[in-house]
């Protein structure tokens, strides 16, 4: 299928988003491949997951930029940004021959918060999995599912905190940007259900 105007032209920025943050991490001082690899797909991954948040405000939009529907677009990001960040740990686990990587630490309070993206981890496969599940659990799969926002969180601090590519200045506001973009969404979108539930209740209170 043929991709609108509009479309191709999001398509082209958010490739050269990627190709910007390659560019960063490619041009920077490593030691070995499996580092660079652990870098790319942990910053290619928040992107992904970035983007596919920052879209779910924007359902009629979307179809008509993308000439397709909001959720097919949105599940291929949510696919590559559940990839990635798999791909992460397994290359840092391989590199330092230690499968330790994988396992959360939540104690002391600052080192919790510096491997938060161990848990994050976690939280991304949970709430993947409410999305599974949501015919099972009709009332509670959009909260189970809402817990992509807190790994996205996560993911943020322990970039920020230990992120090698962080201190370089372009990451460092591209993914804080992305994800101050990932919280105007989720109050956005809270907002658009309120007033769609608010009918409702004034039809309810009448009857």
């Amino acid at each position: 299928m043929t991709l609108p105007r509009a479309g191709m032209l999001l398509a082209a920025v958010v490739l050269a988003l990627y190709a910007l943050v390659a560019a960063v991490v490619l041009t920077a001082p490593y030691e070995d491949p499996i580092h660079v690899i652990a870098r790319l797909t942990a910053l290619w991954g928040f992107l992904a997951l970035a983007i596919a948040a920052i879209l779910t405000p924007f359902l009629r939009e979307i179809m008509k930029v993308f000439g397709r529907s909001f959720l097919s677009v949105h599940h291929t990001f949510a696919a590559v940004g559940i990839l990635l960040p798999t791909m992460h740990p397994v290359a840092l686990a391989i590199g330092a021959m230690n499968p330790a990587i994988f396992i959360p630490v939540f104690s002391p309070w600052g080192r919790f918060w510096a491997l938060a993206g161990r848990p994050a981890l976690y939280l991304l496969y949970i709430a993947f999995a409410g999305v599974l599940l949501r015919r099972y659990i009709p009332r509670y799969w959009r909260w189970v599912h809402g817990l992509m926002y807190v790994a996205l969180l996560f993911a943020i601090v322990h970039g920020n905190l230990i992120g090698d590519d962080f201190e370089n200045p372009i990451i460092w506001v591209l993914f804080n940007t992305l994800f101050a973009l990932v919280v105007a969404a989720f109050v956005l979108k809270r907002w658009q259900m309120t007033r769609k539930k608010a009918p409702a209740r004034r039809s309810g209170a009448r009857t």
